[in-house]
């Protein structure tokens, strides 16, 4: 949940790995076993295979929200036109970031200058679905008493937050509340200090004790405020000394088990930001293949192994990371794209769920998916997925394959269920060719995805968990 609306998925995923390469395309067609994309109902912890990186490197492991292997209690399915219509609004609220209503922020090419890097921290990750969002999970420890605390993880968002003990209003969640009054090690920012001047327009002001108050307001008109504060935060065996983070009081619009949010995004604020001075400024995640797998989160990453594309940045809107895309290929053909069409860049996304395509770009997907799905009968569009097809009585179904081609020559060759999201094709055309694309989580699954902000590049290495 990025500064952005909170969205459910369901997770479809079959164990067929995708496949990058420098050119050229492995299969023009593959195929999707119907039976993975049921719900698994036993938990299989998956061995993640994370690019190497410097000795102490720690993982979290990363699960799926509603899955087998989630730390959370509640296992309610959102529908998919529910999940789809939040969907909406966590896209439309990035484009407007970058829009005349927002910040009108432009992407270009940079980085933040390479770091030395000392050890790595890895975390694990399950792909967790709270209200109306495919998000995933981490398990993490906070304060002197090591405190377990279940959060989302998100690209699109700076300021982590936990609920605290006597909040005020607050929502239930599968792990007792952080008491701040019990870890040694705990301190609330004062209103001069310059980590709260920091916070810019999510500052919130000061408390009656002179403390200092944030609050970050989503997409979905949900919030979160409190106590901006800082302690101990343990990242598998890695430790984390002065985390910043809020203390949650007061909030509303969020109706999930979790206990907060670790922000990933590019601001000052965020978890990757912070620790860039110890573990470098590359970081990496693994978003798992099915809702009974686990993936991974590492902070200092090794950028060997992957393919790589230059990183857009904004300075206007620091969260989000860029890439733009070159092309797209169907069944081994490139399809016939101005290169002009891309040009507004793309948002790399790890809480929207569907990619969005510039119009002409996702008209020229969508007329040569439907060609090489003749043997299908069309099935009417499902909220904003309108290529969809009848798989009824089929057991698996072959979909030619789809390949996303960045600038830099990074080849991505989708899994076939990062292709088909319940028998539509997984994604969505903008309404122009003018705003912003986003590259969602269904595309992302599988691949190691890589931000290398020192070095101002985006990778891909496949069959990473």
């Amino acid at each position: 949940m990025a500064s952005v609306p909170k969205l459910l998925l369901l997770l479809f995923l079959c164990s067929d790995h995708s496949l990058i390469a420098h050119a050229g395309d492995a299969h023009e067609y593959k195929v999707l076993s119907l039976d993975s994309m049921k719900s698994d109902a036993v938990c299989s912890e998956n061995t993640v295979s994370a690019a190497p990186s410097s000795a102490g490197a720690a993982t979290v492991p990363l699960h799926h929200r509603h899955g087998p292997c989630s730390p959370l209690t509640t296992k309610k399915m959102p529908t998919l036109k529910e999940m789809l219509r939040r969907d909406q609004l966590r896209a439309a609220y990035i484009q407007w970031k970058f829009s005349s209503g927002g910040a009108t922020g432009k992407f270009s090419k940079g980085g933040a200058g390479d770091v030395e890097q000392s050890d790595a921290a890895t975390v694990p990750t399950t792909l967790g679905t709270s209200l109306d969002t495919l998000e995933y999970v981490i398990t993490v420890k906070l304060g002197s008493q090591a405190a377990t605390q279940t959060m989302l993880i998100d690209t699109g968002s700076d300021v982590s937050w936990v609920q605290c003990k006597s909040c005020s209003q607050c929502h239930s969640q599968a792990d007792p509340l952080f008491n701040p009054s019990s870890s040694r090690t705990y301190s609330p920012f004062s209103c001069s200090s310059s980590t709260c001047t920091q916070l810019g327009q999510e500052g919130n002001g000061c408390s009656t004790s002179s403390q200092c108050q944030y609050i970050v307001t989503y997409g979905d008109g949900s919030s979160t405020t409190g106590t901006y504060s800082s302690d101990t935060l343990a990242l598998g065996s890695n430790t984390v000394k002065n985390f910043q983070f809020g203390c949650s009081q007061v909030e509303s619009g969020f109706n999930d088990q979790t206990d907060g949010l670790m922000g990933l995004g590019g601001g000052p604020q965020s978890l990757a930001s912070q620790t860039a001075g110890t573990f470098g400024t590359a970081f990496s995640y693994c978003l798992p293949p099915t809702s009974s797998s686990s993936g991974f989160l590492k902070l200092g990453a090794g950028t060997s192994g992957f393919v790589k594309t230059p990183m857009l940045r904004s300075s206007q809107v620091p969260t989000f990371y860029g890439v733009r895309l070159q092309a797209i290929r169907v069944g081994g053909r490139q399809l016939s794209i101005p290169a002009s069409v891309f040009a507004a860049g793309a948002v790399m996304d790890s809480g929207t769920v569907i990619t969005r395509l510039p119009r002409t770009a996702y008209s020229a997907l969508s007329s040569a998916f439907k060609a090489g799905m003749r043997q299908y009968p069309r099935a009417p569009p499902n909220g904003i997925l309108d290529t969809c097809f009848d798989f009824s009585g089929q057991r698996s179904v072959t979909i030619p394959s789809v390949v996303l081609v960045y600038s830099g020559g990074a080849v991505v060759n989708l899994v076939a269920n990062g292709v088909i999201l319940d028998s539509c094709l997984a994604f969505a055309g903008n309404s122009d060719d003018s705003s912003l694309g986003i590259i969602g989580n269904v595309q992302q699954r599988t691949f190691e995805v890589l931000y290398d902000v020192g070095g101002g590049a985006v990778g891909f290495r496949t069959g990473a968990c």
